[in-house]
């Protein structure tokens, strides 16, 4: 048994440190879940690869060596809700990390229009907010089960259970926002320089250029 205070460390860093591909993808991915850093996104990915390992390492087997494992796997992850349709282990290998993302308690508690934004769940979540099975949880990592979606709610000391607190309603308007379909415009939006200058920076570019003739001296006295 190891040292409690020296945890084993949870995560797997990337091998190649400075892709800028992988930059993009994970700062996309940790802005619209609202993660605190990269290294929450690292976690779940190393659960997703544990999980597709263990698949792999399934599918090599006779199918009668493998039938209690593979049970119990296929159980899982369609008791977390990560495997929604076809629970084999072919449609393990076909996870992305969306989809385990998707399954957060900080996800799930902006998905029922609890909160008006990921970050905004992730505050109340840590703030003592958000209670599952009316038992205070402050964990916004946590994955939760189909069986517990239906027992989020805020806490009964939390001031949020009063439907004119201004969090609830800006919680009910983001709601709104997210399921109302996007206008779609006739107007072709205005085009912008590479450099990002408006069209009306372009135009005076291309006047022509102010000589010393045309200024006049500072202050507006003339030189003799």
């Amino acid at each position: 048994m190891g040292d409690p205070r020296r945890q084993k460390k949870k995560y797997v860093s990337p091998k190649a440190p400075f892709d800028s591909e992988r930059f993009d993808q994970e700062l996309q991915l940790v802005g619209q879940y609202g993660l605190r850093n990269k290294k929450e996104l690292w976690k779940h990915k190393t659960e997703l690869s544990n999980y597709r390992r263990q698949a792999r390492q399934l599918l090599a087997l006779p199918p009668s060596e493998r039938a209690q494992v593979e049970k119990e796997i296929v159980t899982k992850l369609s008791r977390i809700g990560i495997l929604t349709s076809e629970p084999t282990l072919d449609s393990v290998l076909d996870l992305t990390l969306e989809n385990l993302l998707e399954r957060r308690l900080q996800t799930i508690v902006f998905r029922k229009g609890l909160a008006a934004s990921m970050h905004h769940a992730r505050q109340l979540v840590t703030h003592g907010h958000i209670a599952l099975d009316q038992a205070r949880v402050t964990t916004p990592a946590r994955l939760i089960t189909i069986a517990e979606s239906d027992m989020i709610s805020y806490t009964t000391k939390s001031a949020l259970n009063d439907q004119s607190h201004p969090a609830r309603i800006a919680a009910s308007d983001a709601a709104t926002r997210v399921t109302a379909q996007p206008e779609e415009f006739d107007e072709e939006p205005r085009k912008r320089s590479p450099r990002g200058k408006r069209d009306s920076d372009e135009d005076s570019d291309k006047d022509e250029p102010v000589t010393d003739d045309d200024i006049g001296p500072i202050g507006g006295d003339d030189i003799e």
